[in-house]
């Protein structure tokens, strides 16, 4: 069963894109500080406080690492988003990887900060749930905060490091406890090739509690995932390297924005130098296998290459019809032919890119790119007008192939 969780919602409002941040093992939703101050400029910041912790309500336990994502997509339906970019460090970052595994719809880009997909083994946790119900939260802070910092960071900063053991002193005896029991029973290593969400993992290069090794290992386990190593940073990064974490979270959220636009501009391009009827059947025939590969040659061959200054469209597509020439594509250089001649390439061009690329590349594949000229020409030429059979090359249309070398 779901608990209401304490949280505060900042930002612009309506219309800007929501930040989830879940919290560490011992934390409220303070820890968060630095990353709301300048996230909820441009996006709106849901800093939660996880069940048994801040002010968020304590059932007994123990709990699951699936009932506190329970929680968050209870959250996220009480104030009607449907989906959000969520973040999470530590045992936060175990509920977002659950969130994204069990209900990826909800997640449009997902950051791992110093978490792990697995956290050693089920015996030190539960013997610290034990010793917390025991002694009490008070009895472990100071162990705790000296994993959350660096040495330097905690010398140069007391009162970071007395306000943070306080914090954890602060969270609830039973809280604490089931969570524990939460991390002694969570693996997710087999589910993390499930994660769809694009993904960014941050480790600190000095923690001690999940170190690089098995934040790579996330980032290995997850497709086209980014991994970066903050030095100097251990397991409460985000507060030691508050502006690079900031940026690095900013930074990925603005990711599926930057896509969306890179896709409308190369469709855009595609349209002008394939033409319209070349593109529309290209998209009706796209299935959910294809999609993905429909998608990346829309943003990065047309959106971002063919959408560069340094050359006009003119000399690319000579310099296309030159290169798959050189390599023997057919299939793509035929069509690439034939959007040519729909646009600005003459034939007296296309003979020249063909000669040209012989001497360089051979004569073989120049000679197939002029058999695969000599029947666009034609067919391009009837449909503008051209007495049937005539060949704009001087040659019998119905010939195939030049003469060989």
């Amino acid at each position: 069963m779901t608990v209401s969780l304490a949280h505060e919602l900042t930002g612009p409002g309506p219309g800007a894109p929501t930040v989830v941040l879940l919290g560490s093992l011992g934390s409220d939703r303070s820890m968060w500080g630095p990353q709301v101050r300048t996230l909820s400029d441009r996006f709106n910041v849901l800093a939660v406080d996880l069940r048994g912790h801040g002010a968020s309500p304590v059932p007994p336990g123990p709990y699951t690492v699936a009932e506190l994502g329970g929680d968050v997509l209870a959250l996220l339906d009480d104030l009607a988003l449907p989906a959000a970019h969520v973040v999470g460090l530590s045992l936060g970052g175990a509920v977002a990887q659950w969130l994204a595994t069990h209900s990826p719809t909800r997640i449009q880009t997902l950051t791992l900060l110093c978490t792990s997909a697995k956290f050693g083994e089920p015996t030190g946790w539960l013997d610290r749930a034990a010793a917390v119900r025991s002694e009490g939260t008070e009895s472990i802070a100071e162990a705790v905060v000296d994993r959350w910092y660096t040495g330097e960071l905690a010398a140069r900063d007391p009162d970071l490091v007395a306000s943070s053991r306080a914090m954890v002193a602060a969270t609830p005896d039973e809280g604490y406890a089931a969570c524990c029991e939460a991390l002694s029973a969570w693996d997710g290593r087999a589910d993390l090739a499930r994660i769809a969400a694009p993904t960014l993992v941050i480790a600190g290069r000095q923690d001690p509690a999940t170190t690089p090794d098995d934040l790579r290992s996330i980032a290995e386990g997850i497709a086209n995932a980014t991994l970066h190593v903050l030095d100097p940073g251990a397991h409460l990064a985000s507060v030691e390297q508050a502006g690079r974490v900031t940026a690095l979270i900013a930074a990925h959220v603005d990711g599926p924005a930057r896509r969306s636009e890179a896709y409308e501009t190369g469709m855009q391009v595609r349209r002008a130098v394939l033409g319209d009827a070349h593109v529309d059947r290209s998209i009706a025939g796209t299935t959910e296998f294809t999609a993905p590969f429909q998608d990346f040659i829309t943003r990065t061959a047309w959106g971002d290459i063919w959408s560069r200054t340094g050359l006009d469209h003119h000399t690319r597509r000579l310099l296309t019809l030159a290169i798959l020439t050189a390599v023997g594509n057919e299939h793509e250089l035929d069509m690439h032919i034939r959007a040519a001649l729909r646009d600005d390439v003459t034939p007296d061009e296309l003979a020249e890119v063909f000669l040209h690329t012989a001497i360089y590349a051979g004569v073989p594949n120049s000679n197939r790119a002029f058999a695969l000229g000599k029947n666009a020409l034609a067919e391009h030429a009837g449909s503008a007008g051209t007495a049937p059979g005539a060949d704009p090359l001087g040659a019998p249309a119905e010939i195939e192939e030049q003469s060989g070398p």
